[in-house]
């Protein structure tokens, strides 16, 4: 069987000291194995031709057959570890909690436990005739949200 510690370990290796970072390393029925890096700054087609070159010459075909998918994290994918929120901080993010609540905000900051948006919405001062643009800051818990992910709006 394949282990997905040993990918891990050979996908942390290759990556060391470059802007690329682990996501996720998956393996799916069939032996298919799925690896999911992500970037400070950009990751192009032939970072993840290298990496998947890379793994497969330390995996033994002979011992056990596989299929690889090296890819990166999607554009408009759910963060999966806090490194890709402090990735996207000053981002516009949507981020959907358990409570079923959507909002939408720029992310603010973030750490090992959670993270701040802040978000804007429209108050009525009292004694004012029209509503105002009022900022106010939300923090969570990674286990407060169900996905948090980059919004894309078209102006």
């Amino acid at each position: 069987m394949i282990d997905k510690k040993n990918i891990e370990d050979i996908t942390l290796e290759y990556i060391q000291g470059t802007p690329m970072f682990l996501v996720d390393v998956a393996i799916r029925p069939g032996n298919v194995i799925v690896v999911e890096i992500d970037s400070d700054s950009n990751i192009g087609i032939d970072d993840c031709i290298t990496l998947s070159r890379n793994i497969e010459s330390r995996l033994d075909r002979d011992a056990e057959d596989f299929e690889l998918e090296v890819g990166s994290a999607g554009l408009t994918s759910p963060f999966k570890i806090p490194r890709q929120y402090t990735k996207n901080l000053g981002n516009e993010v949507e981020v959907l909690t358990k409570a079923g609540q959507k909002l939408s905000g720029i992310l603010k900051s973030s750490d090992d436990h959670g993270f701040t948006i802040t978000i804007t919405k429209m108050v009525k001062p009292e004694g004012a005739k029209k509503k105002m643009a009022v900022e106010e800051d939300l923090s969570f818990t990674y286990q407060d949200v169900k996905y948090t992910k980059y919004l894309i709006r078209f102006k």
